[in-house]
């Protein structure tokens, strides 16, 4: 059973590699090739204006070339992985991998780089006439001592940054794991006694980095395959082993490990035994980093010492202990201060960045990735993990001011908080065209209630509103049941302290909400009786029933059931004094920019007057996100071409917003392809009144709406945000059940934006 599993293993990941079509990289153009014009720009004459800047002042290349956001991943295969000298042309997957990683989690280009050449000082000089191309090299895999003398040769050559992340990348995450397995163990770098095994490349350079972080070179012992490294030993010695050679007659691991308060094994399997941690001091702290196997089982480990703090190198365990925490982070923020080089600030202001990050709320997204972990700060969880989104944010921006602050900037940042907040933006998609909605909601403070108050995603928005924002939540569910979530979710918030709680099982106002109900529906059906019974199970209507009374400024719901069920009870309940459903506006954002699609949910077959209504609505909350509305009304029927029901509907609201002259631009009917091609639809009708690419798509019925709202969040990879539930004056939204913790953070900031702001 095993053998299958791992032969099926094996070939999944073969398959992995080879379809679609073979290996993980491409190279995509990032500017039009389209007609002689384009071609002209990017090559033969136009390319010379270029070459002649960069000529005329070389720190142009970032400007004009990738070369700003570029990076070498160079390898000679002497040192793979756990797979050892396996050669060049073999590491290659590895290399490829890399550059997905950097790619994946910092948005920066790479290529990877197999070179077959064993002799250090001659792979240097490779590599340093590489430097015209890129903006850093990370080199990769290659052999200690080897790995030590190409670095030293690069770093004092070259004028971008260096780095070798199997000893950096490693050193920075462990050092992060380290501050953070010190705190909880209440002791101090600079008193602690470290045993290591492995005197490679990575393990010396995570000793090297616990110096700068406070510890004593005295409490430092090293161990390799020949025992303890000390004075007077010559076997298998370089200048880096010999830096920790001890002065004792001390021999062996078993003997160094009385009362070690850290072990740091980067060396094999079953190195650490039982008995030795029996030896080591209370509350020890054990990374057992050798892949795929540690020098310990975990287990084995807390069967002596169950107070044990653990790392690993494995995914399969707490805490593991992975680089790509690291190198995609620290080369962002280098990269985009044009640094000289990498030094020790920015690796310990990686480190800082890293440990705090584990210590705060565990970002939402990687609650999600991460389902059944327990992801709260303590013993199981060190570090974070590598797809927190805001590791890009917090470790980039920390590397990037200390580049600065120690001179290595040749690109000086003006504004760091613009700079971070560009930074969450290229992660969180919704974060910059979202800047204008938080803004405005940032002038007053509202109170948004959420029906379905014990769903894990709302619990997770209302601390990230309680963080991010003024406004007020107020969730919908029984006390212990959010309490209990809560916790589990390690967040901070408990009801009734940081969050008003409504209890549809026992809650003071009871008999308040649900005679103000009855009042409203008594005269459509509903007794006395059904009204009792809808204020103890219907949150919805609870919480309509809230903004109705003026105990809450706007209801949030629809993270499970149907928009349509929801929505009859908005209507019953808030729809009065003007305000009436006009329609569900989804914003799509995409590669190129954010897309509207209306009306995706309210009316199956609106009629010109509500199409009508969905276009002055839509133009109204386009501005919000402080855009200019360019509104295509979309049929099958294009400018009267087809005679059909959808064309003439569309025409016939044409006609009404005509007569109501609005301000901002639209037209119709028309194809989607029209609409987002002005050549095309300069070609077809050339006196269209549209200029330019639509931004809002109006359809004349939910199915076509619905349908293409939910192709480009599946095949396209479009962001929704929304639906923003248009004519309710910003009383109630109903978002879908696939919203995610920061969509229901971004919808909270809508409904807590004052009406007044946009009209």
């Amino acid at each position: 059973m095993e053998d299958r599993r791992q032969d099926s293993a094996r070939q999944a990941a073969l398959d992995y590699h080879e379809f679609p079509r073979p290996g993980k990289l491409e190279i995509r153009a990032t500017k039009p090739m389209a007609n002689g014009r384009d071609l002209a720009r990017a090559y033969s004459p136009g390319v010379a204006e270029a070459c002649l800047e960069i000529k005329a002042d070389p720190a142009t290349a970032a400007r004009y070339t990738t070369k700003g956001n570029l990076v070498a991943v160079i390898s000679n295969g002497t040192a793979v992985l756990g797979l050892g000298n396996i050669g060049a042309l073999a590491s290659k997957p590895v290399m490829e991998g890399k550059a997905v990683l950097f790619k994946k989690f910092a948005n920066i280009d790479c290529f990877d780089i197999e070179v077959n050449e064993p002799d250090p000082v001659k792979l240097a000089e490779i590599v340093c006439a590489l430097e015209p191309t890129f903006g850093a090299v990370n080199l990769e895999d290659i052999k200690a001592p080897d790995c030590f003398i190409v670095e030293q040769i690069c770093r004092e050559r070259m004028n971008i940054p260096v780095f070798h992340d199997d000893q950096h990348g490693t050193a920075i995450v462990v050092g992060a794991a380290a501050t953070n397995a010190l705190r909880i163990a209440g002791k101090r770098f600079e008193d602690i006694k470290i045993v290591s095994t492995g005197g490679g490349a990575a393990g010396i350079a995570c000793l090297n980095m616990l110096l700068k972080l406070g510890v004593k070179r005295e409490n430092v012992w090293l161990c390799d395959i020949h025992g303890l490294v000390h004075e007077g030993r010559d076997i298998d010695m370089n200048p880096q082993k010999a830096a920790y050679a001890q002065a004792s007659d001390k021999r062996s691991l078993t003997e160094v490990i009385d009362g070690a308060d850290l072990f740091l094994g980067l060396s094999g399997p079953g190195v650490l035994t039982p008995e030795m941690v029996g030896h080591m001091a209370p509350r020890p702290i054990i990374f057992a980093l050798a892949n795929p196997n540690p020098e310990i089982d975990p287990d084995a480990a807390r069967a002596v010492a169950p107070d044990a703090i653990i790392a690993t190198g494995r995914s399969d365990f707490p805490n593991q202990v992975n680089n790509v925490l690291c190198f995609p982070f620290i080369f962002r923020g280098a990269l985009d201060v044009g640094a000289t080089t990498i030094n020790d600030e920015m690796k310990i202001a990686c480190i800082e960045g890293i440990a705090a990050l584990a210590r705060a709320t565990t970002a939402a997204e990687a609650a999600a990735a991460y389902r059944g972990e327990t992801l709260t700060f303590g013993a199981d969880y060190l570090i974070p993990k590598p797809f927190d989104p805001r590791l890009m944010g917090v470790v980039s921006s920390a590397v990037a001011r200390a580049a600065m602050e120690t001179g290595v900037a040749t690109r000086p940042l003006d504004d760091m908080a613009a700079y971070k907040q560009k930074l969450d933006g290229s992660v969180f998609r919704s974060a910059l065209i979202m800047r204008p909605v938080f803004e405005a909601a940032a002038t007053a403070t509202r109170r948004i209630v959420f029906a379905e108050g014990e769903d894990e995603r709302v619990l997770r928005a209302a601390n990230a509103m309680l963080e991010e924002t003024t406004d007020v939540p107020i969730l919908i569910g029984r006390p212990d049941v959010i309490a209990t979530r809560a916790e589990r979710a390690g967040l901070p918030i408990r009801p009734d302290v940081d969050f008003e709680i409504v209890n549809p099982e026992n809650d003071p106002r009871y008999r308040d909400y649900w005679e103000t109900y009855h009042g409203i529906m008594a005269r459509r059906g509903v007794s006395p009786d059904i009204a009792r019974a809808i204020m103890r199970t219907n949150t919805t209507a609870i919480g309509a029933v809230m903004v109705h009374r003026a105990e809450a400024d706007s209801l949030i719901c629809g993270t499970f059931g149907q928009y349509s069920w929801h929505l009859q009870y908005v209507r019953q309940i808030l729809a009065r004094d003007g305000l009436h459903p006009v329609g569900a506006l989804s914003m799509i954002i995409l590669e190129d920019g954010p897309l509207f699609i209306a009306d995706t949910q309210c009316h199956n077959d609106p009629t010109p007057q509500q199409v009508m209504e969905t276009v002055m609505g839509a133009a109204r909350h386009v501005r919000r996100f402080g855009l200019t509305p360019k509104i295509a009304l979309c049929s099958h029927s294009q400018f009267g071409n087809t005679d059909s029901y959808s064309g003439r509907k569309m025409r016939d609201a044409l006609a009404l917003l005509d007569a109501r002259e609005p301000d901002f631009m639209y037209d119709g009917e028309m194809h989607v392809d029209a609409a987002l091609d002005p050549e095309l639809r300069e070609r077809i009708f050339p006196t269209s009144r549209l200029q330019g690419v639509a931004n809002v798509l109006v359809f004349a019925g939910t199915d076509a709406a619905s349908g293409v709202r939910n192709a480009l969040k599946m095949r396209a990879g479009g962001l929704e945000v929304g639906p923003i539930l248009m004519g309710m004056g910003n009383r109630a939204h109903i978002v879908t059940p696939s919203i995610t913790t920061r969509g229901l953070l971004n919808m909270s900031v809508l409904a807590g934006t004052p009406v007044t702001h946009y009209g």
